[in-house]
């Protein structure tokens, strides 16, 4: 197979989405990390509800923002529309990177299989595939984002929320009219921004020992002497 510059490109690009959207995904979609959290906050003590009601108004929380249901709604704690409204937003990018993690996979299948018609594979770029180069890149990137957030976490989460909802204000909460900010304490933000890292490190690691796996498999194939006979020998 002849090396493709293009689909070489093409692949770093959608393989660095799908592992940011994958790790992004994460806490997303599994309810039990916020469950877990709950006692360890102490959060039914801080609020006076219990541990159920927690899950009932997170859970019918998260359902609004997946667009799983139409209405929101918080269990048995009251909301404003201003709340609301921010949840909205919220849910725009839950389903974005839902969306990005969804297309960026079937992207690279669609890849692979144009490959293996078309006869092409990703062109090697200093020996290194597409995955090596999404994984530095996006690794690099995100601990140096890691490690700034880590330095101000109160900054890093001011300026995530500038970025991400210009011009909006109604993700600074009152507790007294939308109480569920007591059940969403920044620690667990934290958290989940820890686990992201965690898990966007790790398929980092991955995909670029996959590499080097590849290109030491190629070097030893190089080396070694083509089967069918060997030059010289008579018969």
């Amino acid at each position: 197979m002849k090396g493709s510059k293009p689909l070489a490109l093409f692949t770093a690009l959608l393989t660095a989405l799908a592992v940011l959207s994958g790790s992004i995904a994460v806490p997303i979609l599994c309810r039990p990390f916020y469950y877990a959290h709950i006692q360890a906050m102490g959060l039914p003590a801080a609020t006076g509800l219990t541990e159920a009601q927690i899950r009932q108004a997170f859970d019918q929380m998260m359902d609004f923002c997946l667009g799983l249901r139409p209405d929101f709604s918080a269990g048995v704690l009251a909301w404003s529309a201003s709340g609301r409204d921010h949840f909205a937003d919220v849910g725009v990018l839950f389903r974005l990177d839902l969306w990005v993690l969804a297309l960026s996979l079937a992207g690279l299948a669609l890849l692979f299989i144009l490959g293996r018609v078309k006869k092409v594979r990703p062109a090697l770029a200093a020996g290194h595939g597409p995955g090596f180069w999404a994984a530095v890149g996006l690794g690099a990137a995100f601990l140096v984002i890691g490690g700034l957030a880590a330095l101000d976490f109160d900054r890093a989460f001011v300026i995530f929320h500038a970025l991400f909802f210009p011009g909006k204000t109604n993700w600074i909460f009152d507790w007294q009219t939308d109480p569920i900010i007591l059940l969403l304490p920044q620690d667990f933000f934290r958290n989940c921004a820890l686990l992201i890292l965690a898990l966007l490190v790790l398929w980092c690691v991955v995909l670029i020992l996959a590499d080097l796996l590849a290109l030491r498999l190629r070097k030893r194939r190089q080396a070694s002497p083509p089967s069918g006979g060997c030059p010289g020998c008579g018969g």
